[in-house]
C-alpha cells in the first residue's frame, strides 16, 4: 500500500498528469470546435450531489463583461478535453448551439430527470 505524505510538495498544476483538476481551474476554461475555433468558455458546472459526478457544463457564449452573454448547459459527456488547445472541444454545428436550451435571465432550470433526459437527448449523449 502506498504511503500518503502528511504534507504535499508544490506542483505546477499544468504539468500534472493524474487526470484531476480543481473546479476553479475548470471555470473559465475555453471551449472550442474540433477545428480550433473558440466558441465560448465554461462558466460553471453542475455536480450531482449524491454521486459526486459532474453532470453539466454551463457554457458562456458571447457578451462583454457579463452583458449579453448566453448561458447554455451541455452534458459533461459532450465535452472532450484537448491538451493541444488547452480547453474542451464540442463537436456540434452552429445551429446546434443556437437552438440549444439556455438559461434565461439568471433563472436556473428545474434540474430534474425530465430536464436531464431532454438535454442529453438534444446533445445526442447517453443519459
Amino acid at each position: 500500500m502506498a504511503e500518503i505524505p502528511r504534507e504535499s510538495e508544490p506542483v505546477d498544476a499544468g504539468q500534472s498528469d493524474h487526470g484531476l483538476i480543481a473546479s476553479n481551474r475548470v471555470e473559465g476554461t475555453k471551449v472550442f470546435r474540433p477545428n480550433g475555433d473558440r466558441i465560448g468558455e465554461v462558466d460553471h458546472f453542475m455536480v450531482n450531489k449524491r454521486s459526486g459526478r459532474v453532470e453539466y457544463a454551463v457554457m458562456s457564449f458571447g457578451g462583454f463583461l457579463g452583458l449579453g452573454e448566453e448561458l447554455r448547459p451541455l452534458p459533461w459527456k459532450a465535452l472532450e478535453y484537448n491538451q493541444d488547445f488547452g480547453g474542451y472541444v464540442v463537436s456540434a454545428e452552429d445551429d446546434k448551439f443556437k437552438n440549444s436550451p439556455f438559461i434565461k435571465g439568471g433563472t436556473a432550470p428545474e434540474w430534474d430527470s425530465a430536464y436531464a433526459s431532454a438535454l442529453y437527448r438534444y446533445w445526442g449523449v447517453p443519459y
